[in-house]
């Protein structure tokens, strides 16, 4: 494995970041100006709270339930329950590499500021990333463009230290993972339940690893096909004059290595 850079969440992500942090465990830091808005918009969300404001999904039940205040000593226990009521996916468990894109990726999308999550939830899905420890979560499930709703609660039920996770080479129950990864459970605050499974990072994390393995085919196809065409001088010719061209056109993230 070849050293990797620092990947910084809270800005663009490109595809490369992505496979580095799925396939090569690249390190990842939080940006400190994305840690400040997070702050800020979680202490928006807690001034209305105290406002008595009703806020769909944060002090209100879900769908038939919308009209439904919820007690605001209730208000974790309605996050936890969300998470339980959803993990209900079935399958063969998603590939080690695609959990650390979906962890990365949700992290990602917190990070933006737009969810009212806390910082410090942000964080600990970069300690899961940082520690290897692996949410199992069954890959069929999600409801497409309406939402990764099934998947992304399996992975929220670790960080809440339910459910299972795999952490060196062993698949445990997450509070046992989270326990030998020196972690500790977290409890989820208002609307942070929510702000974790309202989403598409499973679909997008499988999408980016697949693109660039496709970008990657198409690279050694160009070079096999140049080499199987081509005699010896006639290679050496374009690795003076135009094997370059190739390579930049067909550059990948993994190339990039």
């Amino acid at each position: 494995m070849q050293p990797s850079s620092t990947i910084v969440i809270g800005r663009t992500l490109e595809l490369a970041d992505v496979h580095r942090v799925a396939r090569h465990h690249a390190p990842v830091l939080l940006a400190p100006a994305a840690r400040e808005e997070l702050g800020r918009t979680r202490r928006h969300l807690e001034a209305a709270l105290v406002r008595g404001e009703t806020i769909y999904g944060v002090n209100t039940g879900f769908g038939a339930l919308s009209e439904t205040r919820i007690a605001a000593e209730e208000l974790g226990a309605l996050q936890r329950n969300l998470l339980r009521s959803h993990a209900v996916g079935v399958g063969p468990a998603l590939a080690g590499e695609i959990v650390r894109a979906l962890l990365l990726l949700r992290a990602h999308t917190l990070a933006l500021g737009a969810s009212a999550a806390s910082p410090e939830l942000t964080e600990f899905l970069l300690a899961l990333l940082e520690r290897d420890v692996r949410p199992i979560v069954p890959s069929q499930g999600s409801v497409g463009a309406s939402g990764d709703l099934a998947p992304l609660a399996h992975l929220a039920l670790t960080v809440i230290g339910e459910g299972e996770a795999w952490f060196q080479g062993q698949v445990l129950p997450s509070a046992e993972a989270l326990r030998r990864a020196g972690l500790q459970a977290r409890a989820l605050g208002p609307k942070e339940g929510l702000s974790l499974i309202n989403g598409t990072q499973v679909m997008t994390a499988i999408g980016a690893l697949a693109v660039v393995d496709a970008a990657e085919l198409v690279l050694w196809g160009s070079f096999c096909g140049v080499h199987t065409i081509f005699k010896p001088a006639h290679v050496r010719y374009w690795q003076e004059r135009g094997y370059r061209v190739v390579a930049l056109d067909l550059d990948t993230p993994r190339n990039r290595q």
